[in-house]
């Protein structure tokens, strides 16, 4: 489920589905300092604008989670941790369109 909000959105996923699709062969658990149950996305225009980021993801040391690849709902993307320790989705859809200030459209 979306929620439109002024300059960002919210998206309810269920948390065993979203551990899941951090990693579905060892998806991470729920624990105090590791996996919240939250995740923060970054919806980007083209696969290479992915493979770019991730490239740049690896020369500053970030723990990458998720290598980009094709997703099951036809999108693209990956997982990586930031130094806090929270997950980051970076991801792209074919068929995404975007307003005129760069927010991801969702009906």
């Amino acid at each position: 489920m979306f929620f439109n909000n002024e300059g960002s959105k919210l998206e309810l996923f269920p948390l065993e589905e979203l551990a899941k699709d951090i990693d579905d062969k060892n998806p991470p658990e729920l624990s105090k300092g590791g996996f919240s149950g939250i995740t923060l996305a970054y919806n980007a225009k083209s696969e290479a604008e992915i493979d770019s980021i991730f490239q740049l993801i690896k020369e500053v040391g970030a723990e990458v989670v998720k290598e980009p690849q094709s997703l099951s709902w036809g999108g693209y993307g990956g997982y990586f941790l930031d130094p806090d320790g929270d997950y980051w989705e970076v991801a792209y859809g074919s068929n995404w369109e975007f307003d005129d200030a760069n927010m991801l459209i969702i009906n």
